[in-house]
């Protein structure tokens, strides 16, 4: 194999030296020895959350084991956030909220730009780091225990927080896949910075999946989906492999089922999310069956307090 030398060093600092060609099974699970767990983003409001997991518990006999707002907390009033919270904990649902005055939400005209692309939702300016964390700090004091995180500085930052006893020692960090993660390098990276799952970009090849895995022990959340701002591929049948080889993972579905991330999504939106979701986990059940989904309310998911 050419590049040994430079692979050599890889090895030696805990990373894989190549992309996962043989695809090997993972052997790794979360603490309820669960493979799987099904996750649904874009699920800003709570009309949506309601008709989402009502229609996929009574429907389709299928578990939601997440839900992420991407809107932000900053746009939703705490009653809604409290409505949100009462959603989770009636079903066992992990809860994460993301963080709201990312660089779209700002007065800077870069994001806005060609170049923007680069910026993604990263915080400009100490202000809105600060102003960041204490929109964490509302969804915490109402009971949300799950924060989906754009920054890798605010990442590190609600870390430090965390151990210093300042925030929740249960709280959840999630990584968004608008970091742009999608090496094993920036996966160890992130994981050292305390992120608790880590969300790649959509469209990794499966070896590049299953090289992720040797490389971190967190969770890693996979798109099965998307909508057609973000590419519109459906990755259905890739399912079962991406499980094999990368668990424990949580499977993200249902969002092509609308027209594109960060969007107001309503109770409609919620059934259409819910019968995706069951179009996956149908395609588990027949060519990945030994694989277990966990069940509601693990003590180590994100749910409300």
């Amino acid at each position: 194999m050419i590049f040994e030398k430079t692979r050599a060093f890889m090895r030696k600092i805990g990373l894989p030296a190549s992309d996962a060609w043989d695809l090997p099974t993972s052997g790794k699970t979360f603490p309820d020895g669960a493979h799987w767990r099904s996750e649904v983003p874009t699920v800003n409001s709570a009309e949506a959350m309601r008709a989402l997991v009502e229609t996929s518990k009574k429907v389709y006999k299928h578990n939601i084991n997440r839900v992420d707002d991407t809107y932000g907390i900053m746009r939703h009033t705490a009653q809604e956030i409290k409505e949100y919270i009462a959603i989770a904990k009636d079903y066992g649902v992990e809860l994460n909220f993301s963080v709201g005055p990312r660089a779209t939400y700002d007065t800077g005209a870069t994001v806005l730009s060609p170049q923007g692309v680069r910026v993604g939702y990263r915080l400009r300016g100490m202000e809105q780091l600060v102003r960041a964390i204490e929109d964490v700090k509302r969804a915490v004091d109402l009971g949300v225990r799950g924060i989906i995180v754009y920054d890798e500085g605010m990442l590190w930052v609600l870390d430090e927080m965390r151990k210093a006893g300042e925030l929740p020692a249960n709280l959840h960090i999630k990584l968004s896949a608008h970091m742009g993660a999608c090496n094993p390098a920036s996966f160890k990276l992130f994981e050292r910075l305390g992120a608790n799952s880590i969300n790649p970009i959509r469209d990794l090849q499966l070896p590049m999946i299953a090289a992720l895995r040797q490389a971190v022990s967190v969770p890693i959340d996979l798109h099965t989906d998307n909508p057609p701002a973000s590419g519109g591929f459906i990755r259905t049948y890739e399912a079962p492999e991406m499980v094999r080889i990368a668990s424990p993972v949580y499977l993200k579905s249902g969002n092509s089922a609308v027209s594109a991330h960060g969007i107001i999504t309503n109770a409609n939106d919620g059934k259409n999310m819910a019968a995706q979701c069951a179009i996956v986990k149908e395609i588990m059940e027949r060519y990945f069956p030994e694989a277990k989904q966990s069940e509601p309310g693990q003590p180590d998911m994100a749910i409300p307090e």
